[in-house]
């Protein structure tokens, strides 16, 4: 973390070796403020009510067990409930509660009607990590909407079980190149076009028609290449040819599906079909490296391999740690999303951006997906994540659910 009252951006960030409750004492102590770990200007010397970890009837008085924002577990206490003004804590104690006891058999289930004088403790100890599940999930989504550079925002739900943020991911907006490998990232030439829709334009250039539509939405089939104008060009960002460069505009929420695929990515506003969605992005590695990775991943059951082939079989996108809102998106054998090979400042192309594009309407609150073979799916490009013959390995079962499903990812 960075020094405790000088969150520099950009500041290295080291893992730390005390816990949480020890670096609040700690500033505490010395009357620091260290935004990261809870403690602010506002709470440094007030109490906050951070959530609820118990519940007790004594004498007839309901009480609370009550964490305060930014002070240890050690300064925990219990408090009246005529006390506490924090209505959403207080219905999200009642509705965590609810949960684990409806999880538990019937026959075993302990409510507060049975024994309203205290709950048990398997039922506080889920409330507690409830609200710790919570508190961090919110936090990770906060980090990950600093990070990203595009227009929509990134939310982070789970409703399903207690898992966490991923401890060893790291996000990032455009290809990061493994050593070794360069990445030209400016054109060498571009377009003087005063109407890049109606003129001569980058894809002309390249013996390609403009991808797009004048409602923005792809209109060449699968497996053609996508010119977008570029860092030369004279026309401005309002261009009709540029649409992959501005990212994702829509907002997007990862989640935790009940089908025990882990996480998902769904979307939280309609999106019309053949607009753009996002991006695959990730580490950039060489083929020889991507079988060597496919190895430890195949035993881990995890696939985040994206053969770059659209000419070439030089280099490979790895999601796994490095990567955007895509490394959550599920494979489905019925997609919602279709890939297509990109070039902008990169012409390169043994090293093409990933483009995903939606295949119809696509409605909010419905997940994302894309075929992990391009199969079913009109693709005549020979992309592929992590399924090219040299690494047919484990048959990873298939989820999707889909009528069409061929039962295997690979």
């Amino acid at each position: 973390m960075a020094a405790a009252g000088a969150e520099a951006p950009g500041a290295w960030c080291v893992p730390c070796l005390v816990s949480l409750d020890t670096l609040q004492e700690l500033c505490r102590k010395e009357k620091l403020t260290c935004k990261s770990i809870g403690i602010t200007k506002r709470n440094l010397n007030n109490y906050e009510v951070e959530y609820l970890c118990d519940y007790k009837v004594v004498k007839d008085m309901e009480y609370y067990l009550v964490k305060w924002k930014g002070w240890p577990d050690s300064t925990n206490t219990w408090e009246p409930l005529q006390n506490l003004k924090c209505p959403l804590l207080l219905q999200q104690f009642s509705n965590d509660k609810h949960n684990y006891l409806s999880q538990v058999k019937k026959g075993k289930a302990i409510t507060l009607k049975e024994n309203h004088r205290a709950l048990k403790p398997a039922v506080a100890e889920y409330i507690v990590k409830k609200a710790k599940q919570r508190i961090a999930l919110q936090r990770w989504q906060d980090e990950l909407n600093r990070r990203k550079t595009h227009k929509g925002m990134i939310f982070v739900e789970n409703t399903v079980d207690l898992e966490g943020p991923p401890s060893d991911f790291y996000y990032i907006n455009e290809y990061k190149p493994a050593p070794g490998i360069s990445l030209v990232n400016e054109a060498t030439f571009g377009c003087s076009c005063t109407d890049c829709f109606f003129e001569k334009c980058c894809p002309a250039e390249a013996g390609v028609l403009l991808a797009y539509n004048k409602n923005q939405q792809i209109k060449i089939p699968p497996g053609t290449p996508i010119y977008e104008c570029n860092s030369r060009c004279q026309c401005g960002p309002d261009c009709p040819n540029r649409i992959v460069q501005k990212g994702t505009q829509y907002s997007l929420c990862i989640f935790r599906t009940s089908n025990g695929c882990g996480w998902g990515v769904k979307t939280l506003v309609k999106i019309k079909r053949m607009s753009f969605v996002m991006e695959y992005v990730g580490e950039v590695i060489t083929s020889e490296e991507a079988e060597r990775r496919g190895q430890l991943y195949d035993n881990k059951g995890i696939t985040y391999l994206f053969d770059l082939d659209y000419e070439s079989d030089e280099f490979t996108v790895d999601a796994a740690r490095y990567g955007n809102v895509s490394h959550f998106v599920n494979h489905s054998c019925d997609p919602n999303l279709q890939v297509f090979n990109v070039f902008i400042d990169n012409l390169d192309t043994r090293l093409p951006r990933i483009a995903l594009f939606s295949t119809r309407t696509i409605n909010a609150g419905e997940e994302l997906t894309f075929d992990y073979q391009m199969k079913g799916s009109g693709d005549v490009s020979s992309d592929s994540i992590d399924h090219s013959p040299a690494k047919k390995r484990a048959r990873t079962v298939c989820r999707c659910g889909a009528v069409t499903c061929r039962g295997y990812l690979n």
